[in-house]
This record gives C-alpha cells, structure tokens and sequence, in this order.
C-alpha cells in the first residue's frame, strides 16, 4: 500500500508487534489486571499501545486516538482506533493466535486499516476505495459462498453472557447448514480471515470498536459486508455487534439472528411496565 497513513500504521503496528514477540518468553512474570470480569489487560498491552501512539503522533499530531488502553486523547475529523493486543487471553496462555488493529477513522467510517499478526508476520492492509492486501498481495472474499457449508467464526464475550441463550439458538440455527462455527479469540483477526478467505463469516455481539474498526474496512474492501445485528451498514463501530462476509452469508446470518430472538434480547425494557403486558 502507498498511501503514507498506511506506511505509518504498519510502521506502528510492527513496532508493536515486536514489542509482543519479546515479552512472550516472561508470560508467567507479566503484571496482569482484570479491568471487568474475565476482560484482562497486560502490561505488554499498555507498552505496545505506547509504541503505537508514539509513532502515530510523531507524524499525525492533530489527529485524535482512541485506545483500548489509554482511552480517547484529542478531538476532531480524524481518529485512530488503536488495539495493541487483540486476543490478550490468547496472548497470556501461550497460544499464537493474537495481532494488533489500528485503523483510521474520518467521522465514524474506517478510511485506513491494518491488522498485523507477528507470529506468521502477516500484514493485512486497506484503504477505503484502494481494495485489500495480505503481505502486498490483493486479497478477495469468496464472494460466491452461501450459508450451505460455510464455516463461520463467532465469540463468546463474557459481558454478553446474559444474552447466552438466544445466542446459543442462533448458532443451533446456523448449524443446520453451516460446516462449523469456530471461535479464534480474536476479533480483529477473525475479520481479517474472513477477508483473506480463510473463513467463509463472522458475527459477534459485545465487540468494541477497536475490536472491529480495522477489520471492517478490509472485508469491505476485499468484497464483502459488515453490518450490525439490525442490517445497518454504517457508524455501527459503537453499536457492539458486527456480522461481516459474503452478501449471502451475511443475508442468513442476520435472518437467524432475528429468527433466534438474539437481536430482540438487545431492546430496552419497555419505559412503563403495563405496556409490556
């Protein structure tokens, strides 16, 4: 990619990454915090996050940040969403399936992504328009697959766990077609395979925007959707939920969403109790 805010968020994400590489061999002696039940952050986290801030604002001072550790610093038009560590829990039981998400967003819309996973030294970038690429080769959905055989990627965030049982529906529904539904810890990564092809869908609810900015913006840009629960298409970076892949895919998957009762468990409770009744 030759867009320079490309150049600079892989120059940040690799600085990152590289921080991640070399703490996984002191895991055991890493300081870990539970910032909510079972959300965990390490202090690699806050040093990766630091790299990639520090490269972001030596050439894009003005622009706002979003971090998932350091919060929003400044305002205006322009905001870098930032993940360091995308998949932590991965990340502190030694399993090699984590990256780090920067995207750049222009009034609530990813212009610019990338997703940077060092253990394969997989590089995953994209810009709005521009198309998408693994490791400068352009990178397509399967923009034919149907639900038929899909093989799906989904979470389980333990902030949703209330809503555990429409869920569980939802993915019983899905399975009388689908090949499988996987879960990899990791968001942004999932959504990048799912650009790459390597999965045919992603949905998930209770996801942050850091957690999706960037991966958005490449299923986008190699063919595909990402939409929230309710079909909307655009600022749902702060909605908490994300469906991404193939037209068709998508299609089936928001159809058991709503059919599984998983998106009505989503509504407010009703303002004056009688009303319900």
């Amino acid at each position: 990619m030759q867009n320079p805010v490309v150049n600079v968020m892989v120059k940040a994400a690799r600085a990152a990454g590289n921080v991640l590489l070399r703490n996984m061999s002191r895991l055991e002696s890493l300081n870990v915090v539970e910032k909510a039940r079972q959300d965990y952050a390490s202090e690699v986290d806050g040093l990766a996050e630091r790299e990639i801030i520090r490269e972001l604002k030596r050439a894009y001072p003005d622009y706002a940040i979003l971090g998932e550790e350091t919060g929003q610093t400044g305002k205006g038009r322009y905001t870098f969403i930032v993940d360091p560590l995308d998949g932590t829990s991965n990340y502190l039981r030694g399993i090699p399936h984590f990256c780090v998400s920067i995207a750049l967003v222009d009034n609530g819309e990813p212009t610019d992504a990338v997703i940077y996973d060092p253990i394969r030294n997989e590089l995953f970038c994209a810009s709005r328009g521009a198309g998408a690429v693994l490791n400068d080769r352009r990178i397509r959905i399967n923009t034919q697959r149907e639900i038929g055989g899909a093989v799906l990627i989904s979470g389980f965030p333990p902030r949703e766990r209330k809503r555990i049982g429409p869920q569980l529906k939802c993915i019983e529904m899905l399975l009388k077609d689908a090949e499988d539904v996987r879960r990899t810890g990791s968001a942004a990564l999932d959504l990048a395979w799912v650009a790459a092809g390597r999965s045919d869908g992603y949905f998930e609810a209770g996801v942050k925007a850091w957690d999706i900015a960037a991966g958005i913006l490449l299923v986008r840009e190699a063919g595909g959707r990402a939409c929230d629960f309710k079909g909307r298409n655009e600022k749902i970076l702060f909605e908490g939920q994300c469906i991404a892949g193939p037209m068709k895919v998508v299609d089936a998957v928001q159809k058991a969403v709503q059919e599984s009762g998983w998106l009505a468990s989503f509504a407010p409770p009703p303002l004056n109790p009688d009303a319900a009744a």
